[in-house]
């Protein structure tokens, strides 16, 4: 029996990792250019402009970046003053996360230009596409999640 071969242009998970980094790099040309920001600052950025503060570790959940990518993310926020660290009330050894006054003014010039960006890719798939796209995600995620 001959061996199986593998045709990366079919092979479903190396084609969502060439999309996103295809789409993640002409994301981060704007945020570099724009507002000094590298993707994984920007992803901490959204996921704290959603409203609460969160640790780390959470981040880390949410982003689903690394720990290490997290950490110089973060510090690299701090050190510009667009995010603030709070004493975790339960856990010492942990802190909060939020956007500064500085930090919000951000990201709320960003938004705009985020919104703009998705706008203009999602210019080449029509609304349904979109929608069916936005739901097999989902069930991938899940899968994939769930999967071991």
């Amino acid at each position: 029996m001959a061996a199986k071969t593998l045709n990366l242009d079919q092979f479903l998970p190396y084609r969502l990792s060439i999309a996103s980094n295809a789409l993640s790099e002409r994301i981060a040309a704007d945020y570099q250019n724009k507002f000094g920001l590298k993707i994984p600052e920007w992803r901490l950025m959204a996921v704290l402009g959603e409203g609460k503060p969160l640790t780390q570790r959470e981040l880390v959940q949410a982003t689903r970046m690394d720990k290490v990518t997290v950490n110089r993310a973060a510090k690299a926020l701090a050190d510009r003053q667009l995010i603030a660290r709070q004493a975790h009330e339960a856990d010492g050894r942990s802190h909060h996360l939020d956007l500064t006054e500085t930090g919000r003014s951000l990201y709320d010039a960003i938004v705009p230009a985020a919104l703009a960006t998705e706008e203009r890719l999602e210019s080449h798939i029509s609304a349904s596409e979109r929608t069916a796209l936005m739901a097999i995600l989902a069930k991938l995620i899940a899968a994939a999640q769930d999967y071991g």
